[in-house]
């Protein structure tokens, strides 16, 4: 796909797929509504990687957040982008991914004004190994104990993208699931 710029789906209110447009065009002061992916990938020891988020990214930049996120490409089920997203961004190949906050969204503005506004189905998945990030996409990584996460977001939510910690705050039950099922 070398020199196709990379499309989002737009989405009506009612999450209803209404069109598409150039990804490098929709996040900017006036993001009209998309469909995106979360992901909150955990090892075999129950850990959870975080990423910071590279400083070259157009929304919040540096920023702590959940493994990784996406959107994905007009005609690509959102499962198939989680996987190609993974292996781009982590360079991870992912085993059990499920669904576990299909109704998430989110609007959030971040400092420079730029507006996420996404209807941002989140999954889990395991990975067998750890990260060789690129580096366009995430400055530094690290495993984290749920527990550890969760305490960091609420002491120290400044230092995480909104959408980590409106993500925690959804989860229905227990956070280390994903490794009890798997």
């Amino acid at each position: 796909m070398i020199g196709i710029p990379e499309s989002v789906v737009l989405l009506a209110d009612d999450g209803t797929p209404i069109g598409t447009a150039p990804k490098s065009t929709v996040h900017g002061t006036q993001t009209p509504l998309h469909l995106a992916f979360s992901c909150h990938v955990f090892d075999e020891k129950g850990r959870v990687l975080v990423t910071r988020r590279a400083l070259g990214k157009a929304t919040w930049p540096g920023v702590w957040t959940n493994s990784f996120c996406g959107h994905p490409a007009p005609e690509e089920g959102v499962e198939e982008a989680v996987v190609r997203r993974a292996e781009r961004e982590l360079g991870l190949r992912l085993r059990d991914v499920r669904i576990a906050l299909p109704e998430f969204r989110y609007r959030a503005v971040d400092a420079s004004g730029v507006v996420e506004n996404e209807i941002c189905p989140v999954y889990t998945a395991i990975a067998d190994g750890d990260p060789s990030a690129a580096a366009d996409e995430v400055a530094e990584w690290a495993w984290a104990a749920p527990s550890d996460l969760r305490a960091a977001v609420s002491a120290t939510p400044f230092a995480y993208s909104p959408w980590l910690g409106w993500q925690l705050d959804s989860w229905a039950g227990d956070y280390e699931r994903p490794i009890a099922a798997g």
